[in-house]
């Protein structure tokens, strides 16, 4: 199956449906990538705060001799752990998840919070930090996750590089409209984490009337909004028959009043599945 490809300012190509590992925990992060991989996903998101990095590494260990796969032919995304953004912390631990996920590079590091409320509310330091990692070689893009607008105008104004993508919560009924449109317009990729809202909006009447009206499952519709708004999209499960499922989202064509009919289940903030990054403070 092809998949579409987004270029990134970095000059990167991402798969657009990736897989998210998101609470797979470590001692099932081998066989559960390995699945997805088997499947056909080519774009892998973890995080040093999932703490499955090294299961992770294991699966990419293994993909040679189980898949035939080469490391150049999987995208590979991590994050910067809240605990993490001092410059020598942030040094450390991505060296730390480079050994874990026993990989010499990652294709994609983000920071996952911004954490305003944390260091004096400097994240753009960290993220100058990891800036030296593009110039080294161990990053090929660098960005970040759950930034707001004014998050991004900051860290624009005085960083050298442009984050490549931001990576924020957006489904159905929480679509994100206003940072995704800046996002946009200033050529920064945006991904789409909890894209099925944490299932939430599988069961809405709309969504299933589609899914009827196009002969597919209500997750693929999902999926398959996702990718028309442009968004990179990582689903993920631990089930290779629901991997099986989203990852055929890739075949489903819906029409503008399809799509129109999903835009008009936002919810705005009410929406929400995870915290607001202004108040996120998880360290």
């Amino acid at each position: 199956m092809t998949q579409p490809l987004i270029e990134l300012s970095s000059g990167a190509q991402i798969p657009q449906l990736g897989f998210g590992t998101y609470k797979i925990g470590n001692d099932d992060a081998e066989r559960v990538v390995l699945s997805a991989l088997s499947v056909g996903y080519r774009h892998l998101d973890t995080a040093q705060m999932y703490g499955n990095e090294k299961g992770v590494g294991l699966a990419l260990t293994a993909m040679g001799r189980e898949l035939g796969l080469e490391r150049d032919e999987v995208f590979v995304t991590t994050k910067l752990n809240t605990p993490n953004h001092r410059e020598d912390d942030v040094r450390s631990s991505f060296a730390q998840s480079l050994a874990d996920l026993s990989v010499d590079y990652v294709d994609l590091f983000l920071i996952h919070w911004p954490m305003p409320m944390f260091y004096d509310g400097d994240f753009v330091t960290t993220f100058k930090v990891m800036e030296e990692f593009v110039a080294d070689g161990r990053a090929k893009s660098i960005g970040v996750s759950n930034f707001e607008t004014y998050h991004l105008d900051k860290l624009i104004a005085d960083a050298s590089i442009v984050p490549a993508v931001n990576q924020i919560e957006i489904h159905p009924y929480c679509q994100n409209r206003e940072v995704a449109n800046y996002c946009k317009e200033r050529g920064i990729a945006v991904e789409s984490w909890s894209p099925l809202g944490r299932g939430g909006v599988l069961d809405d009447p709309v969504i299933a009337e589609i899914a009827r009206e196009v002969g597919a499952s209500p997750a693929q519709v999902v999926v398959a909004w996702h990718l028309d708004k442009g968004y990179v999209v990582i689903p993920k499960s631990a089930h290779e028959q629901r991997q099986r499922e989203n990852f055929e989202g890739l075949n489903v064509r819906l029409s503008e009043e399809h799509i129109a009919r999903i835009d008009d289940l936002d919810q705005g903030e009410e929406g929400r599945t995870g915290k607001h990054p202004d108040v996120f403070d998880r360290m």
